[in-house]
């Protein structure tokens, strides 16, 4: 105990040198320029902001962003800078905003995932959004600024992931992104903020407090929580060290006897984040693009509904129709194991959402999931019941539960006695098989159009393919409510 003791004293005390993790981190967030951003960086973060944008909008039409909004209205004082999405005329603290549309962003579990496994734009955008609004008229970020925050926000998300084996897995203890998401906050947020490199230091310590939410709490409305939680307190973090506030130097650093980042995962190994002293930094998202998905629910459903919609083809033909469960006896799903997505009979729109089984049916009866799916008279349709009552669940020790290596096969045994497989290894939209350019813009008019009139869906699409040439981002703040 007496060692445990002194190693916590001479890490709170201990002046942070040069050469720590911690310290390396301050100086990657202040220290890269806009000329860092390679053409595929800019790409891909772009189609990342449109993206997190539509399915924040859509999201804004969802009852648990209803419920975050009316708290955030009857409880704290008026304060108007920072838009909320998708409601014309209301404005909130940039905190209260960075919460809210954060919550919009995961409310249907319908926003990107990355590999080790997070939502990383759900927490980093709303943030910057907030701030930029935050910012005078004749002050705001420019386009290339506000991507160059966006993407040390999600750099800064993927290299502490991928200083943990644990990380690469689906996880069980808790959420990534209510850890991850809230350092990548407060790391954009710093970075737009254009605090210092110690300042930076101590928004990532200060985050670090402020970090975690358990995966009990998937499934349901609390959820998306998480991301709302991660944009705003990374925003205070950053605005705490703004002012001066302080925390442990070391937090990013592995000390024997105390815990820093290694808190969340045991097997946390960091290194230093260099800046290339010739600039040309190398982006994780350079190496791997993002996962965007097609329909609302975690991204573990779309390996199913892939291999359900193949045998749901051969049932009806290249004609599109529903099969009918007289058709069916038994169906197998082969999935990875994971308690939270195994669900046999969800009995809500967010328990829907986490189910292998209701996903798998869904697409077999009908060919596809969409937003429509998960309504409250599709979860009650007798023939989903029906055939949830003939699904049957196997683990093989060759799927483990990993987005880079899982996959998902559907096995259905037809009345008759014959025998029909699916099977999917990387589903449409999946970072090894990205969404094209038309695919992701015909997602984002779907959810965008849903609270926004047309003229303004597309001056959004054209703000953000061109955000790297704007001058100020005021043409993207302008139109999302």
């Amino acid at each position: 105990m007496r060692k445990i003791h002194n190693s916590a004293v001479e890490a709170v005390e201990r002046p942070a040198p040069e050469d720590t993790v911690t310290a390396s981190f301050g100086r990657f967030i202040s220290g890269l320029n806009p000329q860092d951003l390679s053409p595929t960086v800019l790409h891909r973060s772009k189609r990342m902001v449109l993206d997190s944008v539509g399915v924040g909008l859509i999201g804004s039409t969802t009852d648990v962003f209803e419920l975050v909004l009316q708290h955030c209205q009857h409880m704290y004082a008026r304060d108007d800078i920072s838009s909320v999405y998708g409601r014309r005329g209301t404005r909130l603290s940039p905190t209260l905003a960075a919460f809210v549309n954060g919550v919009a962003a995961h409310s249907m579990d319908f926003d990107d995932t990355w590999h080790p496994a997070t939502h990383p734009s759900g927490a980093v955008l709303p943030a910057l959004l907030a701030i930029s609004d935050m910012m005078p008229s004749n002050c705001k970020p420019s386009g290339l600024d506000f991507l160059l925050a966006f993407n040390i926000g999600i750099e800064i998300q993927g290299r502490l992931l991928r200083f943990s084996s644990e990380a690469h897995n689906i996880p069980k203890r808790f959420h990534p992104p209510s850890v991850v998401g809230t350092m990548g906050s407060a790391a954009a947020s710093a970075r737009l903020l254009s605090l210092d490199h110690s300042q930076c230091s101590h928004a990532l310590a200060i985050a670090a407090s402020l970090a975690g939410a358990p995966m009990a709490n998937a499934a349901t409305q609390s959820k998306p929580l998480h991301i709302g939680n991660a944009s705003r307190l990374g925003l205070e973090a950053a605005l705490l060290a703004s002012k001066g506030l302080e925390a442990s130097p070391l937090v990013l650093d592995a000390v024997a006897g105390v815990a820093g980042f290694n808190a969340f995962y045991e097997d946390y190994v960091p290194q230093p984040l260099l800046v290339a002293k010739d600039g040309g930094h190398s982006f994780l998202l350079e190496e791997q693009d993002m996962g965007f998905k097609r329909f609302p629910a975690h991204l573990g459903m779309h390996w199913v509904v892939d291999a359900a919609a193949s045998v749901h083809k051969s049932l009806v033909g290249v004609e599109s129709g529903t099969v009918s469960p007289a058709l069916i006896q038994d169906i197998l799903l082969r999935v990875p194991p994971s308690k939270y997505i195994n669900r046999p009979f969800p009995e809500s729109e967010h328990q829907a959402r986490h189910s292998f089984q209701f996903n798998a049916c869904s697409a077999l009866l009908d060919g596809e999931v969409t937003v429509q799916s998960f309504s409250p008279a599709a979860l009650r349709r007798p023939d989903l019941l029906e055939l949830l009552s003939r699904v049957r669940v196997e683990h093989p020790h060759d799927n483990p539960a990993n987005f880079n290596v899982m996959y998902g096969e559907v096995q259905v045994t037809l009345a008759g006695g014959d025998v029909l497989n699916g099977r999917c290894d990387t589903f449409y939209g999946h970072w090894r098989n990205p969404l094209t350019n038309d695919s992701l813009r015909k997602k984002f008019r779907n959810n965008a159009g849903t609270v926004l009139p047309p003229e303004k869906v597309e001056g959004l699409i054209e703000a953000v393919e061109e955000l790297d040439q704007l001058r100020d981002c005021t043409p993207l703040l302008s139109r999302l409510q």
